[in-house]
């Protein structure tokens, strides 16, 4: 297949290359590095994208119209679109809404204008647990009520899923949208809390935690992600799917996993909780089963353990990095 990839220097972006690529498709990957986050982690996943049969890049904003328009001329034609780029994130969407607004509400929209110029009729968005806000029963199943998020993130994902079903709607372009959960593993985002806890205990620093760490989160490793996200490729009309690990843990059990594989006790103080989070998170990942066949395999052990190796291998980069 030929395919447009968006957000292809980010965390799980560049992974669904990789796989997309050992497969033996073509990939046009675009990415505007930008420093939501320290752009030498983006680049460091780009350079091992970079060179590799099938693959090609283009540096540019979702939200430039003309600069996307430009991306398809000259090229054949893409058989799909996968939308990774995304400004993630939801404690910094309260301090800067408009940013998120713009890039994933209306870089979506971009992306849907294009797929409606150019007759691309395939469709896969990023979406996020978040829309599943504080209110909702445990696990979250895909047909609960997602009109009350709790963030600006949150709810600029809620605007690009709307929009994804009314060009799916009017236009007939097909459409997965995936719901992701705290998303971990090697070479994750500097903001997440699994790298900061990694990163604090490997380097003894103190390891700050929302709350009293009894919050819990449903952790997916990013090769479970991308290889249900390629899954999403598939013609489905329109489908909204969680993509998790099945599993909550306590974040304090992240702490005694780390603290294992680095063999480090971590020195932990306890910090007020955002308004912005939320106590819980779990997917129901029975229509992942049923539609896809997707479900996770690595555990969160076996995930922890890795992410350890990679800061390990590339501790004089990660141990510099801005979070």
């Amino acid at each position: 297949m030929h395919l447009l990839l968006t957000g292809v220097a980010g965390f799980i972006g560049s992974k669904v290359a990789e796989l997309l690529l050992a497969d033996g498709h073509h990939v046009v990957g675009i990415d505007n590095l930008n420093d939501a986050y320290d752009a030498r982690l983006k680049r460091h996943r780009l350079d091992g994208l970079l060179g590799r049969p099938g693959f090609e890049f283009d540096r540019l904003d979702i939200v430039d119209r003309d600069a996307l328009d430009r991306v398809c001329a000259g090229r054949a034609q893409f058989d799909a679109v996968i939308n990774l780029a995304a400004r993630a994130g939801v404690r910094p969407s309260v301090s800067d809404p408009w940013v998120y607004v713009e890039t994933n509400t209306v870089g979506t929209l971009n992306l849907l204008e294009l797929c409606r110029w150019r007759g691309i009729d395939k469709f896969v968005l990023a979406s996020t647990s978040s829309l599943y806000g504080g209110s909702n029963p445990l696990p979250f199943s895909e047909d609960l009520d997602t009109s009350h998020p709790l963030s600006p993130y949150a709810a600029s994902k809620k605007g690009a899923e709307v929009m994804a079903h009314t060009y799916h709607h009017l236009h007939g372009i097909d459409v997965t949208v995936f719901r992701y959960f705290t998303v971990y593993g090697p070479a994750g985002r500097p903001d997440m809390s699994i790298f900061r806890f990694c990163r604090w205990i490997t380097e003894g620093e103190p390891v700050e935690i929302t709350g009293d760490g009894r919050q819990s989160r449903d952790f997916t490793y990013v090769d479970d992600i991308a290889r249900g996200t390629i899954l999403g490729l598939e013609r489905v009309g329109y489908e909204i799917v969680n993509l998790g690990g099945d599993q909550p843990y306590e974040m304090l059990r992240t702490i005694e996993l780390l603290e294992q594989q680095t063999g480090k006790k971590a020195d932990i103080r306890f910090i007020p909780t955002d308004r912005a989070d939320v106590p819980a998170t779990w997917a129901d990942i029975g229509k992942a089963r049923r539609l896809l066949g997707w479900e996770p395999r690595v555990g969160l052990e076996e995930g922890i353990e890795r992410t350890a190796a990679w800061y390990r291998d590339n501790r004089e980069m990660a141990s510099r990095l801005e979070m």
